[in-house]
């Protein structure tokens, strides 16, 4: 069981103004709720009692529209968050999951309710939802494999080489969150503050940490970027794609 998870909803959503004009893309309605109500819902419905949400553009906003919740919440912000990539809003929250198992979800995604057991049931130091397709292009954050061990992470990835796109929701067991904000803490260190976080799991596979790829292909989810997918995920949620739990 992981009672703990992670949400990143730094971004300013400059694709969605003027909707994220004051508010983060989380805070968007999608169908009654908002992307970040229905994650939360959704979390806790799964035996989550602990949020820990990552916090960068219109922090206050979040912060009301969690004011009341039936998890413990916690903000952690990222000041630099206009000038860092996702790495870097990920390891400010290093000291409140104080190196515990958590689930780490993208702030951005709506999702099926049964992708976060799915990811329980994998068992593995970091268990990753993958969607496989073959018409992956430059802008998904591409997975190569060997069964179902990841091998790469990365946009840069081949897509003719790649098995999938990372969806953004990951389990991440309790002995790989201490690597893994171990590397974070280096590559912000270093300075190399435009890692996204899946460069820095694939540095960790490099290293021998063992990720295994989760299928959700037959699950529904979408991230939201653009007009036309707030328009795609409005659909989906008027039409019930989206609303098992509801």
């Amino acid at each position: 069981m992981i009672d703990v998870a992670v949400l990143l909803c730094a971004g300013s959503s400059m694709r969605l103004r003027p909707l994220t004009d004051d508010r983060p893309k989380c805070l968007i309605d999608v169908g009654g709720e908002t992307i970040l109500g229905r994650a939360e819902r959704l979390l806790v419905s799964a035996g989550v009692r602990e949020i820990i949400v990552a916090t960068g553009y219109r922090e206050e906003a979040v912060r009301a529209a969690l004011a009341v919740s039936r998890a413990k919440v916690t903000f952690c912000h990222n000041p630099d968050f206009a000038r860092t990539q996702n790495a870097v809003s990920l390891h400010a929250c290093a000291r409140e999951v104080a190196q515990r198992a958590f689930f780490k979800l993208d702030g951005d995604v709506l999702f099926d309710e049964e992708i976060l057991p799915r990811l329980l049931r994998e068992k593995a130091p970091l268990s990753v939802a993958i969607e496989r397709r073959d018409d992956l292009g430059d802008e998904e954050m591409k997975v190569i494999t060997e069964g179902a061990e990841i091998r790469s992470f990365g946009k840069h990835l081949d897509p003719a080489r790649s098995a999938g796109e990372s969806i953004g929701i990951e389990a991440v067991s309790e002995g790989a969150s201490a690597l893994l904000f171990e590397a974070l803490a280096d590559a912000v260190r270093t300075s190399r503050t435009d890692l996204y976080y899946e460069d820095v799991y694939g540095e960790l596979v490099a290293r021998g940490l063992s990720a295994r790829a989760v299928d959700v292909s037959d699950l529904a989810w979408i991230e939201i970027d653009t007009a036309d997918d707030l328009a795609r995920a409005r659909r989906w949620m008027t039409g019930g794609r989206l609303t098992r739990s509801a």
